[in-house]
């Protein structure tokens, strides 16, 4: 209870209880403070909620639909298999209902208080908390801002009716008929390919050249071979125009090599990126905090604002709308607001894509390497050539290590095929640790697993080395 409009003191407040707000809250109570962490929707935010773990719900279930209606070359046959999609979403929220169970106890067992509502900024050390029941004032010591992202809207594309954001698209009640995606990145990606799994006709408009820009060709190839195979159009160098809706469907205008096409879907998923939210009512006007020309929060390598006893991480600073490195950040920020010398180093943040097959990223490909004036070897070996692989008949993809000619250390990894979202960590540590490539190759990997691909890939370019 707050008496009057006097202020309450705490520690450290921290505005936002997704990835990086509820991590950052936590590691700053057990590094000792009174901390308060602030949430007008639920713990976990976007990626609990609406974003990594329902989708890769949703993906995980495709799969296994997949694996049952196509197991007869392993001796299993299953007749009449069918997707129960209002089955399907209610094992979606109860994966979902489990984790952010787990973050309220991760945040009430570290001592967080938590408020339901909004917050606002009345001056760099103060900030007034509201919502429907109460609005109190907190005078802080520090703050971490983690507010997170939303997804682009387009002008001629608003979210409304049948074109829909990746919210709508992880919670439609059932499988629709037909499917345009805008914008071929990871999250139009990975949704795609799970209604078409189901059994959806999709249509992927993407502006690029290709599809999963970034990534280099060898491995989106792949994600565009299995594409065929679920009969996906796929348009690349196209733009998409606009819609026109009607109660059942919505038909999609877009220009491809100078000819103008049109499509038409049960519904339209918009997913051409994400926007910081620095952009509402917080007040970060009122600190004169620098941001950048798009909306980003800038920081140090602490994660310290223009507002020394402020910092920023996650979505809302530059750099990869991805949780793990706001996970990174938070516990950045929380122990440069304890006094300790803990900075960021982006060297090594692991890109991964749930698509089939699943493609991942550490460190430098090939192209970056040698765009740096690096004297590159590369070791890239098959997973149709591994024990493990073939007994699992997941044959399709390989890895692809990169190295230094001269140093042998390992430079960076990119890997397309089952698992690969579980065997880049691997590289990752590699590289942190200033691995060579003879590290990895004479580090004893288990057989028969997907592992040994990595070990065989450094093999592949020592071989390669001693050929000079």
């Amino acid at each position: 209870m707050v008496v009057g409009d006097a202020s309450l003191d705490i520690d450290v407040v921290v505005i936002g209880a997704g990835p990086g707000g509820y991590t950052a809250a936590a590691k700053a109570a057990q590094l000792g403070h009174s901390v308060i962490i602030v949430e007008k929707e639920e713990l976990g935010g976007v990626c609990l909620n609406v974003g990594c773990i329902p989708s890769k719900a949703l993906i995980s279930v495709a799969h296994t639909y997949e694996t049952m209606s196509h197991a007869a070359d392993m001796g299993i046959s299953a007749n009449d298999v069918k997707v129960e999609f209002a089955k399907v979403q209610e094992y979606k929220n109860s994966v979902i209902s489990k984790l952010v169970s787990g973050v309220g106890s991760l945040l009430k067992g570290n001592k967080v208080q938590v408020f339901r509502g909004e917050a606002m900024f009345i001056s760099e050390n103060e900030v007034r908390l509201f919502n429907e029941q109460e609005s109190p004032r907190y005078r802080f010591k520090h703050c971490i801002i983690a507010t997170g992202s939303r997804p682009i809207e387009l002008k001629t594309f608003p979210f409304s009716g049948r074109i829909m954001s990746s919210t709508g698209a992880l919670s439609l009640s059932e499988v629709p008929k037909s499917l345009v995606v805008i914008g071929g990145g990871y999250i139009g990606m990975e949704l795609g390919q799970v209604y078409a799994k189901f059994g959806s006709k999709v249509t992927i408009i993407e502006g690029s050249d290709t599809i999963l820009p970034g990534f280099e060709k060898d491995l989106t190839q792949l994600v565009s071979k299995n594409l065929q195979k679920y009969e996906v159009d796929v348009f690349t160098g196209a733009k998409a125009e606009g819609a026109e809706q009607t109660d059942k469907d919505v038909t999609v205008t877009f220009s491809v090599g100078g000819e103008q096409k049109k499509v038409t879907a049960d519904y339209v998923l918009v997913t051409v990126g994400r926007r910081p939210n620095t952009d509402g009512d917080l007040g970060l006007d009122l600190l004169n905090m620098k941001l950048t020309d798009r909306g980003y929060i800038e920081v140090d390598n602490q994660g310290r604002t223009s507002v020394p006893n402020i910092y920023a991480i996650g979505d809302i600073v530059a750099g990869p709308a991805l949780a793990h490195k706001a996970y990174y950040e938070a516990r950045t920020a929380a122990e440069a607001l304890s006094g300790m010398p803990s900075i960021v180093d982006y060297k090594c943040i692991p890109l991964v894509v749930f698509t089939d097959p699943e493609i991942s990223s550490v460190g430098l490909s090939e192209t970056e390497a040698k765009a740096k004036g690096m004297n590159v070897v590369v070791g890239k070996y098959p997973f149709s050539a591994n024990g493990r692989a073939i007994s699992m008949n997941a044959t399709e993809g390989f890895v692809k290590l990169v190295g230094d000619k001269d140093t042998g250390l390992v430079l960076g990894c990119q890997i397309a095929g089952i698992e690969a979202s579980n065997l880049i960590a691997e590289i990752g540590l590699a590289i942190e640790m200033g691995a060579t490539l003879e590290d990895v190759y004479l580090t004893i990997h288990a057989h028969p697993t997907l592992g040994e691909l990595t070990y065989d890939a450094a093999e592949m370019a020592l071989h390669k080395m001693k050929k000079k």
